[in-house]
């Protein structure tokens, strides 16, 4: 007995499905998931994330964004709403409604049990098709540790590691460093 066969959507069917959707969705390779629920750890660390770029940016032609920005990779068939997102110079979109960036130089996936693998392996490697990518941050939600990638002129990608609170990540494209007590300001680690 054969299966029925998966139905694929066209990005256009996708976007203009998301665009009416009340719950956000990513895109890959003609199949929509839904994205679920944060945990207080997720949403304490993008925030604080969000309001140090916000602070260390005042002099900067640099923005922000949060994870209600998509990345528009669909010459790669795939849409994804990364955690925070940062651009310098003017944004620039694959459309009018401005909700699809094409140009992130910094992208940040706060990891959890559930997108980690995923996270790591093929949306990093589909962002990294993106020419104005330059650094990827990995960040934990368990513990203070960030996995810092760092695009290199030979378009190798190197990986530093930031360990503990009292840890600091200097971010070279941007110029700036961050505080690891910082980005999990509030955050409670479980004691196992």
């Amino acid at each position: 007995m054969a299966s029925n066969p998966k139905k694929l959507f066209t990005p256009e069917e996708y976007l203009e499905s998301e665009r009416q959707s009340e719950y956000k969705s990513e895109y890959l390779d003609g199949e929509i998931f839904a994205m679920a629920g944060a945990s207080e750890a997720h949403i304490l660390i993008e925030a604080n994330v969000i309001a140090e770029f916000n602070v260390q940016f005042q002099k900067k032609p640099c923005q922000v964004y949060t994870g209600n920005m998509k990345i528009d990779l669909s010459k790669h068939g795939m849409y994804a709403y990364p955690d925070a997102v940062v651009v310098c110079g003017d944004p620039i979109y694959s459309d009018k409604y401005k909700d699809n960036l094409l140009n992130p130089l910094l992208i940040v996936e706060i990891l959890s049990p559930s997108t980690e693998a995923y996270d790591r392996g093929e949306k990093f490697f589909r962002y990294r098709k993106l020419e104005t990518f330059k650094e990827y941050l990995l960040i934990s939600q368990h513990t203070p540790h960030i996995d810092h990638y760092f695009k290199q002129e030979t378009n190798k990608w190197i990986l530093s590691e930031s360990d503990g609170l009292q840890d600091t990540l200097k971010l070279p494209t941007l110029e700036i460093t961050l505080s690891l007590s910082r980005i999990y300001e509030k955050v409670k680690f479980d004691q196992a």
